[in-house]
């Protein structure tokens, strides 16, 4: 009797996922140092110089050698852990030419420290047993310089600290019950609604919720001499990553493709690593099939589209080298965080994780529509197209009322799995897809970052959302030489007025309202338009042939029909110019990128109102506003016959807004 097919969706099977692992190890290490302390893929260096990437190479990958040989039980048929052991020994040795970059002389060596106490710990019985004794002895003095530095950022980097120092302990080196208190404790102030963690104080909503935050507490626990600390913690540490996962898993595409969203895209498919770590940590939330499938589907989304590339390594970029993707602590060898994302090797063969058959993904069962409180989004997926979309109207990687420039990575009304914010010049300095900005004569637009969030709830009984925020946007000269870590820049800023923006998901369709107030702001009358920008999707590869890839243009109406998907964007009240726009290398998902846009100029006070959609079809919605000046009422039309009704925020009530009214169900 043949074997029954356990991976009906992917086609992966553990055994896919093991030759992808010794495929990209064995590539790694054609690029490492004599005695293999590090390993530095080619490319121009990155922003902290070649001896961190080198490190980075070393510790990264090591990270996925520990994961295949813990899951194999230490069988080792490639000698990596004797290669990695002489890295181990070289890299300590103070007097070696390829000695690590110590915690004490850069911050990226910290980092790379907690992978490395990580695998030790992991592979302990293997390798750390193993070390001569005076290798032990400089492993631990080279780790021990993490003991009561206060210099760690206080964002998911409090658990590289948590990770050495639990090895450390376990291994009879210094360490402090302080740090380890101050940095649990550091954590818990990161808990926000619904299993979600914000990655700091500020808004900051991305991959590193899955694949940091998440994800070493459940392996922390599991570290040699932990259980003591962590057994209070850990139901609270599984509760919210159930909570987490039943959210994480609405969010991957039908082709595995993850939210474009976010800083480190580069690590590509460690995206993959929460739904490893709710298996690790039993989850009960997901069937193991579920988090089966979506990791494979992860992994496979880039294996198939080029990363690894035909030489078994990751490149800085997406499916191909792309540079812009990066941030400038990017370096040649950082993309191989992705092994996080290759976590599921670590269990064996017989776990259920490997033996479950796949369950097909949320976007695969049905059309799904979710809010998200934590990081103030909307998740509205189709079946048709399986692909998701997230509105958002809550995440900037700011605090309120910051008057910084907006990432495009993190401040845009809406991303999906299958379009990429800019990342041009111009999508960092002038925003224009999923937008509602103020323009001046030179075509300068508006900044939003800092915005209140008004309202982010369902409504029709889960079958829509309303969505809102209010910003006072502004124009911004960003100092350029404040190091980029993909959040907007702080810079010299001028008021251009308030704008409040309202949106109503359903399907693939957003009615968008914008109003519009003065509100004393200096440099309102600089302005001469109000844009609205759509989604970014890739197209024709020349833009004389635009016309022919299905381009429209027309008064208040822009729609382009690019290589795989279709953008929309109508006017439906007060937008009288539309367009769309071609950026040329602005995004990693194709060379030609087009996005509609709609404009007008605004009248203070009053509500203008656009359709946008990502493959939204032949019917739009329509929308009607109604009831008197100062308590509108909005009802929506869906293309299926459905309707939403919503009140419209109130005005602004000063420059500060102190107090955020909230939208409501219309009676």
């Amino acid at each position: 009797m043949s074997e029954p097919n356990i991976s009906p969706y992917t086609g992966w099977t553990r055994a896919d996922w093991a030759a992808l692992a010794d495929r990209m190890l064995a590539a790694a290490w054609r690029h490492a140092s004599p005695t293999g302390a590090r390993i530095t893929p080619p490319g121009a260096p990155g922003g902290y110089g070649t001896a961190v990437d080198g490190l980075e190479g070393f510790a990264r990958t090591f990270l996925l050698t520990g994961f295949r040989i813990a899951g194999e039980q230490g069988r080792d048929p490639g000698n990596l852990l004797e290669r990695y052991a002489r890295g181990i020994a070289a890299g300590t040795d103070p007097a070696s030419p390829e000695r690590w970059v110590t915690p004490r002389e850069h911050g990226q060596a910290k980092v790379e420290a907690a992978s490395t106490a990580l695998i030790l710990d992991l592979t302990r019985p293997w390798l750390w047993d193993r070390l001569d004794a005076g290798v032990q002895e400089r492993v631990v003095d080279y780790l021990a310089q993490v003991v009561g530095d206060h210099t760690y950022p206080q964002n998911n980097w409090v658990w590289f600290r948590i990770v050495v120092e639990q090895f450390l302990s376990s291994v009879g080196g210094p360490w402090s019950p302080e740090d380890m208190e101050a940095d649990l404790a550091r954590h818990e102030s990161f808990v926000r609604a619904g299993g979600w963690y914000s990655d700091g104080d500020e808004r900051s909503y991305d991959h590193y919720v899955g694949w940091a935050l998440h994800l070493y507490p459940i392996l922390w626990a599991r570290m040699a001499g932990a259980a003591e600390a962590a057994a209070p913690r850990l139901p609270e540490y599984r509760r919210r990553l159930d909570e987490f996962l039943l959210d994480a898993v609405r969010l991957v595409g039908a082709d595995g493709s993850p939210l474009l969203q976010g800083r480190s895209l580069v690590y590509r498919f460690a995206a993959a690593a929460p739904f490893w770590a709710g298996a690790v940590a039993g989850s009960e939330a997901l069937d193991p099939g579920l988090l089966r499938r979506a990791a494979s589907g992860i992994v496979r989304h880039f294996a198939d589209r080029g990363a690894p590339d035909a030489d078994g390594l990751l490149t800085l970029g997406w499916f191909h080298p792309w540079r812009r993707m990066a941030q400038r602590y990017s370096g040649t060898a950082s993309p191989y965080w992705a092994s996080k994302g290759m976590l599921g090797l670590a269990l064996p063969a017989d776990h259920p994780v490997w033996t479950a058959v796949e369950q097909p993904l949320p976007v695969e069962r049905a059309d799904q529509l979710a809010v998200i409180a934590a990081p103030g989004w909307a998740v509205a997926a189709t079946r048709a197209d399986g692909v998701v979309r997230v509105y958002n109207h809550g995440t900037d990687h700011a605090r309120p009322g910051a008057p910084t420039t907006d990432s495009p990575l993190y401040a845009r009304l809406a991303y999906s799995t299958a379009t990429a914010p800019l990342m041009g010049d111009d999508g960092w300095d002038t925003p224009l897809d999923q937008s509602a900005v103020l323009l001046d004569a030179a075509g300068r637009a508006t900044h939003r970052s800092g915005f209140t969030t008004l309202d982010v709830r369902p409504a029709d009984g889960g079958e829509a959302a309303v969505l809102g925020s209010r910003a006072r946007c502004r124009w911004v000269d960003p100092d350029r030489t404040t190091p980029d870590h993909g959040n907007g820049l702080p810079g010299a800023a001028v008021d251009a007025g308030t704008v409040t923006t309202v949106s109503l998901v359903r399907a693939a369709w957003e009615v968008r309202l914008v109003r519009v107030d003065p509100d004393g702001a200096e440099g309102w009358a600089r302005v001469t338009a109000l844009r609205l920008g759509g989604w970014p999707v890739p197209t024709a590869p020349h833009p004389d042939r635009m016309e022919r890839q299905g381009a429209a243009e027309g008064q208040g109406f822009a729609e382009v029909t690019g290589t795989a998907h279709t953008s929309t964007a109508a006017g439906l009240y007060g937008l009288d110019a539309a367009g769309v726009r071609l950026d040329r290398d602005a995004s990693p998902l194709g060379e030609w990128t087009a996005t509609p846009w709609l404009s007008a100029v605004p009248t203070p006070g009053s509500w203008l109102v656009a359709v946008l959609a990502l493959n939204g079809g032949a019917r739009a919605p329509l929308a009607q506003i109604s009831g008197p000046e100062d308590a509108p009422v909005v009802r929506v039309t869906w293309p299926d016959g459905a309707t939403t009704t919503a009140a419209l925020p109130a005005p602004p009530t000063g420059p500060h807004h102190h107090h955020a009214p909230h939208l409501s169900d219309a009676a």
